[in-house]
Parts: C-alpha cells; structure tokens; sequence
C-alpha cells in the first residue's frame, strides 16, 4: 500500500506541473499576440495563468525560454487552424478557402488567437535566438502547408508561389491592422485576395 502511495504521489505532481506548464504556455501564447514580446511580462502571464509569480522558475529557465514556447505553441495553432479550413473543403478550393479566411475581417480582428507572425513579424528581429528558432521553425510549416495544395507540389515552382503568397498574406494583414482607415484596411485586403485567387490567363 505504501509503494502504490508513493506512486502515485509523484505521477499526481507531475500531473499537476504539466497542467501548470500548459496554462503558462497558453496564456503567454495569446499575450505575446495580444501585446508584442515587449508588451509580455512574467507577473502578468502568470497571474493570467491563476499562479504566483514564483512559481515561474519551476517551469522555465528565463523569459525568454518562456516565450520561445509561446511563440512555438502560437505558430502550431495558427498552422492547425489552416490545416483545418484546408480539411473542411475539397482540394481544388484548399488554397482560396485558406488566403480567404486568412484575409477576413474576422481574422484581421482576431489578434489574440490568430497568426503569429502577422501580429509579432516586426519585433522578431529584436528577440533572442531561440525565440527566432521557433517562430522559424512554425513559418517553414506555414509555407509548407501553403505549399502542399499546388498541383505542383514538390517542384520549386510550387515553393516559389507558396514564398510569395505567405509573404503577400502576412504582409497585408500587418499593413490593414496599422492604418486607422477602415476603408483602406478593407482595400488592402480585397486588393491582396483578389490578386491571390485570380486565375491564371
């Protein structure tokens, strides 16, 4: 009886730790969104999270570990949010479906739960290393996957349009989000998607 106790104490911890570490990570995910690295303290992610702050440094080394994961864990939802529009159509139409959704009005006001990399694009070149890595690492998936829908996949060409297209995407939605004109918010969208889904003459 004593060794099945002493079993089960440390799974029942290690439980405990590894919730704990998924609600920081997920929170820091949304925030980094929602306010920029910069914008994204420690005491405010952890209360967010329902823990103290000391707590912090049993699940991370530094900050900066801490939101090389939220940027990682932001990019895997972004990309699993694609990969389901892509899922939830025929595949002749998974392109189109994917650059309208991603250049929707709903989109361009989803910050806190939408792609990273149109919300943070212009601070990663100020954050360290390993938070590079990772938001790298998630925008190779996103032209990837982007990439996968071409007929031609497999060929440069199909690579080279996926570059442009991820590129023209994140683009406008960084630029639709910066202006306080609605009207030319609306027309850089319309004007990106409807260059995107033209078919070719």
């Amino acid at each position: 009886m004593m060794r099945i106790m002493r079993k089960t104490q440390p799974t029942l911890r290690s439980a405990a730790k590894e919730a704990s570490h998924e609600r920081i990570v997920s929170a820091a995910a949304r925030a980094i969104r929602r306010s920029g690295y910069a914008g994204t303290g420690v005491a405010d992610i952890m209360r967010e999270a329902g823990l103290t702050h000391g707590a912090f440094y049993a699940h991370f080394e530094s900050r900066e570990a801490m939101l090389a994961e939220a940027a990682d864990r932001a990019g895997a939802e972004s990309n699993a949010a694609a990969a389901n529009v892509i899922a939830g159509v025929p595949p002749e139409q998974a392109l189109n479906a994917l650059i309208q959704t991603y250049l929707s009005k709903l989109y361009l006001d989803s910050v806190e739960l939408g792609c990273p990399i149109s919300a943070l694009g212009s601070e990663m070149p100020r954050q360290s290393p390993e938070v590079r890595r990772a938001a790298t690492r998630r925008i190779k998936e996103m032209i990837d996957l982007i990439a996968r829908q071409s007929p031609d996949w497999g060929q440069p060409s199909a690579h080279e349009r996926a570059l442009v297209t991820a590129a023209t995407l994140v683009g406008t939605l960084i630029l639709a989000r910066a202006v306080d004109d609605a009207a030319l918010s609306d027309a850089l969208r319309e004007a990106a998607l409807a260059s995107l889904t033209a078919t070719p003459s």
